[in-house]
């Protein structure tokens, strides 16, 4: 994205220079319910330009539920969800695209026989010509896509290759340059390191920050308090469809972060049980206190 609010595939955006520092979606007390089944509740959460917002949990906590309702999958049954601070409630996830908000889920939407560039410009192809002679302008297509993966600092040999023989890391990041080059003012990443090695994810989040340093706001979904606390500026931990924690990078040590991540309170109360359990030595084990001090303080209310 340009510095005057537009995508560099021409699409006009909203001008958000004159406050940079406002929220461009925010969430205040959301929530969604299924039936009786309560996903989420009074989750609060803002999203920034320039900075990348992580949102941490473990499996039911619910960042799915999340991110359907940012993308435009589902709508919010309780709270507000609001962008450029008026209040939304999307109905397609086309309408939340039109806002500039785009998703890359984790199967990434690609098709991996199909070369790069196709998959670049998938559901969105350039086209010349009159109706109804209309064709593909591949070479404008080829050069479009090499120019913007270059400019995230993706360097590809040859873009007619398919793009399911690209390594995990080298497919997201395409699909990052891809969100970045239709316009997308904020990004959700859907775990898009869970299933990569050490080095992959480390280029994944190489093109995370270099998202941010374009002046996109990046909503980082992760199960791995180490990868987030690598590029996070914001992190927010959910647990059992409640926000937990919500703090900047200042206020939380990766140490409290884990613990939240992992539960301090329960792993405390697990190691009172252990240490009634013959066989299991539990001196080794962190405090109670210590695993119970970081929960303790995001409970208390100002």
């Amino acid at each position: 994205m340009t510095s005057n609010g537009t995508g560099t595939h021409g699409a006009t955006l909203k001008d958000t220079a004159p406050q940079e520092d406002a929220p461009v979606v925010e969430l205040r007390g959301a929530g969604k319910s299924y039936g009786n089944i309560r996903a989420l509740h009074g989750v609060d959460l803002a999203v920034r330009p320039r900075q990348v917002t992580c949102v941490l949990g473990d499996n039911g906590a619910g960042k799915s539920t999340l991110i359907k309702i940012i993308s435009g999958l589902h709508q919010h049954t309780e709270g507000e969800f609001l962008v450029d601070g008026e209040a939304v409630r999307f109905t397609t996830p086309r309408e939340a695209l039109d806002k500039g908000i785009a998703t890359v889920y984790q199967d990434l939407a690609t098709v991996p026989l199909m070369p790069v560039w196709r998959n670049f410009f998938l559901g969105s192809e350039m086209t010349l010509g009159p109706w109804p002679v209309r064709r593909l302008d591949i070479a404008r297509m080829k050069k479009t896509a090499d120019d913007e993966l270059r400019n995230m600092g993706i360097v590809l040999d040859d873009l007619d290759q398919p793009i399911g023989t690209l390594s995990g890391g080298q497919r997201q990041s395409v699909a990052i340059a891809r969100a970045v080059y239709f316009g997308a003012r904020v990004l959700i990443l859907d775990e898009p390191t869970a299933a990569l090695g050490v080095k992959q994810s480390g280029v994944v989040l190489k093109y995370i920050a270099a998202a941010r340093d374009r002046g996109l706001g990046v909503i980082f979904i992760t199960h791995n308090p180490h990868h987030a606390y690598m590029v996070g500026d914001h992190f927010s931990v959910l647990r059992l469809g409640t926000m937990e924690l919500s703090a900047d990078r200042g206020e939380v040590s990766l140490e409290e972060l884990t613990n939240h991540m992992a539960g301090g309170a329960e792993l405390a109360a697990l190691k009172h049980e252990l240490a009634q359990v013959r066989g299991v030595d539990v001196e080794e084990l962190p405090e109670a206190e210590d695993l119970q001090a970081p929960v303790a303080a995001s409970e208390e209310t100002p």
